[in-house]
């Protein structure tokens, strides 16, 4: 979190954030994607590493699967969620 506090001080126009609720507990995670969805409603562009997929497509426009660096899939965050391979591989469903 000090990273990210360093980082918005310089006022970003893109914050690129590396999996930012690894090892946190439930309730910092809630806080966490709370906090960068008001840092893209104030105007910054967000680039979002994150395993927590679910987390991740709920607050995203746009996304893209990577496997072994290539990009696999794209498209909205309602696409993606809705995709059989997607929700079979990383949603658990």
């Amino acid at each position: 979190m000090l990273a990210v506090g360093r980082g918005l001080m310089l006022k970003p126009r893109l914050l690129m954030l590396d999996e930012p609720s690894l090892g946190l507990a439930p309730v910092m995670t809630d806080v966490t994607f709370e906090k960068i969805g008001e840092i893209h409603k104030m105007g910054t562009a967000i680039l979002l590493v994150e395993q927590n997929v679910s987390r991740a497509l709920s607050l995203v426009q746009r996304a893209y699967v990577l496997e072994s660096g290539n990009v696999i899939m794209q498209g909205t965050s309602a696409e993606l969620a809705n995709n059989k391979q997607v929700q079979a591989a990383y949603l658990g469903i």
